[in-house]
């Protein structure tokens, strides 16, 4: 049976009556057509799920009622930081997807020189909003129980200028690197990483210099040249690997 889980931004307590908002109330009973009595899982992002059961669900809205709570599984123990480069339509959706399936932390999208997409104003306030209902639902279907951040778009320069002074590993992605995720593993291991990937045609010799002055050495995947979407997250599941939470108990 399919868990249904929904993202709700308001406080959440057991014994509690809840009317959900209009939009998810249309998506509960027009899309995933549940009905009263039907159960769900509500949470806020806090690292708890509160089992729920629908009183009404019909045109007029939905009203659950909040039974008990659970804690949701544990954050990874490495906090990933991804600084990515703005890619084109439905591709930046799936990095925002999968990159919170994977457990990054923070989600950082940035205009750099080879950038294709180029947005201000309301278009961007807009897709900044897309985004951010990209990153909760997949909190929702992968039973994740902390929303990660969506940080507001700017310019890699601006960025950059932003993480210096930070803690942790700071790299970024070039084929040509000398070094591998092996080979810049730190003894004891990294715990916090700063991930920069470039966009569609990669980062400019400008980009690559504005990012090593901000102490962001290179990092090399194997022998094969990936594309943006493929890049930052198969980056992000090796260090989850080697230092996070998957493949462990």
């Amino acid at each position: 049976m399919r868990k249904t889980r929904i993202h709700v931004d308001a406080a959440l307590t057991s014994g509690q009556t809840i009317r959900l908002p209009e939009e998810i109330a249309r998506h509960l009973v027009a899309v995933l057509r549940l009905r009263p009595g039907d159960p769900c899982w509500l949470f806020r992002g806090d690292g708890v799920d509160y089992r729920a059961e629908l009183l009404e669900a019909d045109k007029r809205g939905v009203v659950a009622m909040i039974h008990e709570a659970s804690a949701t599984p544990p954050a990874s123990p490495l906090s990933i930081t991804l600084i990515q480069g703005i890619a084109r339509g439905e591709k930046m959706d799936l990095i925002l997807q999968k990159a919170t399936e994977l457990g990054v932390d923070v989600l950082a999208p940035v205009f750099s020189q080879r950038s294709e997409v180029r947005l201000t104003g309301e278009r961007l306030d807009k897709r900044m909003q897309h985004w951010q209902g990209v990153v909760r639902g997949a909190c929702e279907q992968s039973g994740r129980g902390t929303m990660p951040r969506l940080l507001p778009a700017c310019d890699l320069a601006q960025r950059m200028a932003e993480t210096q002074g930070d803690d942790g590993l700071r790299v970024r992605l070039e084929p040509k690197a000398e070094s591998g995720l092996t080979d810049i593993a730190s003894n004891p291991p990294p715990s916090r990483i700063t991930l920069l990937v470039g966009p569609e045609g990669g980062l400019s010799d400008q980009d690559h210099a504005c990012a090593a002055a901000a102490g962001f050495g290179t990092l090399r995947l194997g022998p094969r040249v990936l594309r943006t979407e493929t890049a930052g997250l198969a980056a992000i599941a090796a260090m989850q690997v080697l230092w996070g939470d998957l493949g462990h108990n």
